[in-house]
């Protein structure tokens, strides 16, 4: 990829990310770039793993655009780390309780799938990151201890022992900074990961010698070879230094432990990648999300209701600040990524979130010509969870499409549909129209239907529906929604839409009410507000 040195002025968090990366490889003398992300595989991955490893991309994208240099993106899994607790949802606990302390590698496969725990997880990861199509190098925490690749950067830090200690020890209470030591040494008999204290550092040995608390027994381990690891922050400062990491982004709950670890990496001679903060995600009510209360959305509910490249633009925006992140950012987000889109083939504007989340050109594949907020109501008025019902619908309004000949929209009406089932029916709230209301909504049938031909004279899509969303806004010019524009003329206030939405189909909101007047037919359409008006109260 050829520089562009022009980008470092487009206004978007990557590229400024990608400057700061260049600044470093420049004073480095460095023609490559290394980026990491990191990955404990205790649990199986999760939304925050798709945002961390997208976002990092991003960056990665921005840099080489921007610098032509070559780039390569490490996901390394902590898979040497030590167990310590039984996860929930797995099979065979009580055999995963007997490993408890061991490493993650070094356990059986509670699933029967994989020689080890860790590495059913870490096959888990690859699948996960190679289903959305990301591009990265794996890196396993025990293949790299045991080959040797960290062996240098160990007796590098066996050799400063206690200057990497004196970084830690002020950050520890009395009892564990009379304890602690950077190295962890596997137990040569009951392979447990032990955190104890060292009696000897030996580093013209490269070894350490410590004792088993249970047993009194003493023990010389050699720091190399995957006979010892490090203590996290330790490992992750260890892990920089030995590879030469560039970048690293992490979470806010990170922030001093990447300050520890850039200390550490620079005890050792080296120095610390540049490194981004990301905010962590809240429920809907604002509450930091947690695994045991379940108030967080998982990846799978995500894809569930909306396409993953809706999830990659919501992750895009903001990264540095707060998001709720619940079911109902998803339909929004579906709709804003497909605006995106548009955009981008009309424009390659790098600051465009689209630019990003496609490597900077346009997906060649159709987008669907009818919003994911259109699909959600027409689900409502057709009262289905039922795809065929809503190609029923669009194969009216444009009669050449077809699920095999738009695998995109099909998708979109199947995700519209889980929602719609999932979300919206359960919550729907009808009421019945006050007189003033009834009044407009009988104007707006008369209005729809005296000029039925003229729509059907307009070209299927935004022409049309534009027509037919004019005449939405005459019948609500009345008293009390008619409002007056800064420019003299009448308009319409809210609480005319807000009327339609809540009689017409139970929700207080939705999108132009036009287009979904569009698609589902004029005459249905009247046929639908007539019969919401015969109703002489809102069903239970």
């Amino acid at each position: 990829m050829s520089a562009n040195p022009d980008l470092r002025t487009v206004r978007a968090w990557p590229f400024e990310e990608a400057a700061k990366l260049a600044d470093r490889l420049a004073a480095q003398g460095k023609s490559a770039a290394l980026l990491e992300t990191g990955y404990g595989p205790s649990g199986l991955p999760h939304i925050g793993t798709f945002g961390e490893v997208a976002r990092t991309t991003w960056v990665r994208r921005a840099f080489a655009a921007m610098t032509g240099l070559p780039t390569r993106l490490i996901a390394f899994s902590d898979d040497m780390d030590g167990l310590r607790k039984v996860p929930d949802n797995v099979p065979n606990k009580e055999m995963l309780a007997e490993h408890l302390g061991k490493p993650l590698t070094r356990i059986p496969d509670p699933f029967g799938t994989h020689e080890s725990f860790g590495h059913h997880n870490n096959a888990r990861l690859r699948a996960f990151l190679d289903a959305f199509g990301f591009e990265y190098e794996f890196a396993s925490s025990t293949d790299y201890y045991a080959s040797g690749r960290f062996d240098a950067a160990l007796l590098r830090m066996l050799a400063l022992h206690e200057e990497v200690r004196a970084v830690i020890l002020p950050t520890l209470g009395p009892e564990r900074r009379a304890t602690y030591s950077p190295f962890l040494p596997i137990h040569p008999k009951t392979g447990v990961v032990m955190q104890v204290p060292m009696d000897e550092t030996r580093p013209e040995r490269g070894t350490i010698v410590w004792t088993d608390p249970a047993t009194g027994e003493r023990f010389e381990t050699p720091v190399t070879g995957g006979a010892c690891k490090a203590q996290w922050k330790a490992d992750w400062a260890l892990r920089w230094y030995a590879l030469g990491v560039d970048y690293e982004m992490s979470g806010k709950d990170l922030i001093d432990s990447v300050r520890l670890s850039s200390r550490i990496c620079q005890v050792l001679g080296g120095t610390p990648p540049v490194s981004f903060t990301y905010e962590l995600f809240n429920d809907e009510f604002g509450q930091k999300i947690s695994k045991s209360k379940g108030n967080g959305l998982t990846i799978e509910q995500w894809l569930e209701y909306g396409p993953p490249e809706s999830l990659a633009w919501f992750m895009f925006a903001s990264p540095g600040s707060a998001k709720r992140l619940h079911k109902g950012v998803i339909p929004r987000a579906v709709d804003d990524w497909m605006a995106g889109v548009e955009k981008l083939r009309a424009a390659p504007d790098p600051a465009n979130p689209a630019w990003h989340i496609h490597a900077g050109a346009p997906p060649a594949e159709k987008l669907p010509p009818i919003s994911y907020a259109t699909l959600l109501n027409l689900a409502g008025i057709a009262g289905t969870d039922d795809p065929q019902r809503l190609w029923a619908y669009i194969r009216k309004y444009y009669p050449e499409a077809a699920p095999e000949h738009e695998p995109m929209l099909d998708r979109l009406v199947h995700n519209a549909c889980a929602y719609w089932r999932d979300w919206i029916a359960p919550e729907r709230r009808f009421r019945a129209a006050t007189p003033e209301e009834a009044e407009a909504m009988r104007e707006l049938v008369r209005l729809l239907r005296a000029r039925a031909a003229e729509f059907a004279a307009l070209p299927a899509g935004p022409v049309r529906e534009a027509a037919i969303q004019d005449a939405v806004y005459d019948a609500g010019r009345r008293p009390p929604f008619a409002v007056a524009n800064k420019d003299g003329t009448l308009g319409v206030g809210r609480a005319w839409f807000q009327a339609l939405y809540e009689v017409l189909l139970g929700k207080s909101e939705g999108p132009r009410f036009g287009g979904t007047i569009a698609i589902m037919g004029i005459e249905e359409a009247c046929a639908m507000i007539e019969a919401a008006l015969a109703r002489e109260s809102a069903p239970a």
